[in-house]
């Protein structure tokens, strides 16, 4: 793990779109400091421009669960970002003068990238040169017994009559070496930024963030699970909502499948065959669990009620095991 220090804190969770709620990281130190210190996992979402199929190693940005940016945002660590609103606002502020030197910036970035390469190259093809010249040039010992015998004595170039014109058609002018001032340039890199920043910086966060919309009941046992030290990741392989572990996922399979739900909902009997049969299946455990109402509603539209905020209400699970599989 990396990022030994915890990054400034709150750190903004970005919305990039207003119409598809999703909640990205593009920070690794952050995204490895979550994972290490606060159990937060993700989903990593990013692959290659070059390879635009790449679907088994991702890289950043990471993904965030709604549960996941929500229980961030209440913690204190993180406050909501609507990205393209604010990135749209400040290239409206942004003045031309700080733009040009922005595509500046990134203009020189490409142009020292591009010396680096080519330098790395030239001195990758010097060194296996010398490689190959070292394994064709003989060695003294390979000389010495290569021909024992006496040679057959041969005219040299001084007794030859024509020996200034062998040496002039045998021997190659050296060229001049170009000068450093007259070489051509390798052509500058395209530079891509990761982010907007610079020339925008993040917006400074309020006092009373927006929380992320949740399902109640599925957040509510996320929370639970999460503050036992459990590891959640998505489950819909499972045909789950959380695949619980018992600590990363690096080094511990999940011992659950878990399933939120309303303490009155009604639960297709099908329902819990399956998920027992699929649980027993896969060595896991089929879990579900809800807050235990006590007579209290709760708000809708992802809006929790007065006990899941206070944290006073009690969440209750249930875990079902198929028998004799």
């Amino acid at each position: 793990m990396t990022a030994p220090t915890a990054p400034s804190l709150p750190f903004p969770v970005f919305q990039v779109s207003a119409k598809v709620v999703r909640y990205l990281l593009y920070d690794i130190n952050v995204v490895t400091w979550l994972r290490k210190n606060h159990n937060i996992l993700g989903v990593l979402i990013g692959t290659l421009p070059q390879i635009p199929q790449q679907n088994v190693f991702l890289g950043l940005p990471l993904e965030l669960q709604p549960e996941e940016a929500r229980l961030l945002v209440e913690k204190g660590l993180a406050y909501l970002m609507n990205d393209l609103q604010w990135h749209e606002y400040q290239s409206a502020s942004t003045t031309a003068q700080q733009k040009e030197a922005f595509k500046e910036n990134i203009k020189q970035e490409g142009a020292r990238i591009a010396k680096d390469f080519e330098s790395n190259k030239k001195n990758r093809t010097q060194k296996a040169l010398k490689q190959i010249q070292g394994k064709t040039t003989p060695t003294p010992t390979q000389r010495s017994s290569a021909s024992p015998g006496p040679k057959k004595e041969e005219p040299t170039l001084e007794e030859s009559p024509s020996s200034s014109v062998l040496t002039q058609a045998t021997t190659p002018t050296p060229s001049p070496e170009p000068s450093q001032a007259f070489a051509p340039q390798p052509k500058p890199w395209t530079i891509t930024p990761t982010t907007t920043y610079p020339p925008p910086s993040p917006p400074p966060h309020t006092s009373a963030p927006d929380l992320p919309t949740v399902n109640p009941a599925s957040y509510a046992l996320f929370k639970h699970l999460h503050n036992r030290g459990y590891f959640l990741a998505p489950g819909i392989r499972f045909g789950c909502q959380f695949s619980v572990y018992p600590g990363d996922p690096l080094r511990f399979h999940s011992h659950f499948l878990a399933m939120g739900a309303d303490w009155d909902e009604e639960i297709d009997l099908l329902d819990l065959v399956g998920g027992g049969r699929l649980g027993t299946g896969v060595k896991k455990g089929w879990l579900i669990g809800g807050v235990e109402r006590d007579g209290r509603e709760g708000g809708g539209g992802g809006e929790l009620g007065e006990g899941e905020r206070k944290g006073t209400a009690r969440v209750r699970t249930f875990c079902i095991e198929w028998g004799g599989m």
